[in-house]
C-alpha cells in the first residue's frame, strides 16, 4: 500500500509558503543563529542539538508525517524574488469533529521583521484554514509584553479571549500568555483591550 504523500502550497503577494525541505538546512540554521536574540524572548529553550542537520532532518519528516495525516501544516515563508528563508508558521494540534480547530504559531528572522510578512502570512494561511481545511476555529497565544506579536493578530481579525496562566514555558520558565481566536463566522465585533 502507497502512503499519501500531501503537498501543501500556498501562494501570497510576495511569498511562497510551503513545507520545510531538506535543502533548507543551511537556510534555516543562518536565521535561526543570526536572530537568536531576537527570538530568545519569545520561544522555548533551544535543545542543545536544536540547530543540527539530525534534529532539522526530524523536522522535516515530522513535518511531512503531519501534513499526511492531517495534525499540522508546517510552513517556510520563503520569499519569491530572490527565494530567501523568512522565517515560518505551523497550524498545529488540528482537531476534528465538532471542533475544527487548530493552533497557530510562527516566528520571524529578525531582519525580516517589521516588513508585512507575517501579516501576509497569517492571513494566507488562515484563509487556507478555513477555506481548504474547513476548520472554524484558530487559536492563537503570545506572551503579554509581546506587542509585535498581538499588534499583528488583532490586525489580521484575530479577537482577544482572555489569559491563559502558565501556558507554556518560554526561555526556560512557565509563563502566562495572552490567548487570540479568529472564527470562520465572526460576529464578536472589534474587541478592544490594552496591551498590558
Amino acid at each position: 500500500m502507497l502512503s499519501r504523500r500531501r503537498k501543501v502550497k500556498i501562494e501570497t503577494e510576495r511569498m511562497t509558503l510551503r513545507p520545510p525541505q531538506h535543502i533548507d538546512h543551511a537556510a534555516w540554521t543562518g536565521l535561526r543563529i543570526e536572530s537568536r536574540a531576537f527570538l530568545t524572548p519569545w520561544e522555548p529553550t533551544w535543545a542543545d542539538d536544536h540547530l543540527s542537520r539530525k534534529a532539522f532532518t526530524n523536522r522535516v519528516y515530522w513535518a511531512q508525517r503531519s501534513l499526511n495525516n492531517d495534525s499540522a501544516l508546517p510552513l517556510f515563508l520563503i520569499r519569491r524574488d530572490d527565494q530567501a528563508l523568512l522565517g515560518a508558521i505551523t497550524l498545529d494540534n488540528i482537531r476534528r469533529g465538532p471542533s475544527q480547530t487548530g493552533i497557530l504559531g510562527y516566528w520571524m528572522g529578525e531582519r525580516y521583521a517589521r516588513h508585512g510578512y507575517m501579516r501576509e502570512a497569517i492571513k494566507a494561511v488562515v484563509h487556507h484554514s478555513f477555506t481548504q481545511l474547513d476548520l472554524s476555529r484558530i487559536e492563537a497565544a503570545c506572551l503579554p509584553e509581546n506587542v509585535a506579536s498581538r499588534g499583528v493578530l488583532e490586525s489580521c481579525g484575530f479577537k482577544y479571549e482572555g489569559v491563559a496562566q502558565s501556558y507554556l514555558q518560554i526561555n526556560g520558565r512557565w509563563r502566562n500568555h495572552v490567548l487570540y481566536a479568529s472564527l470562520r463566522t465572526d460576529r464578536r465585533g472589534r474587541t478592544e483591550v490594552g496591551l498590558a
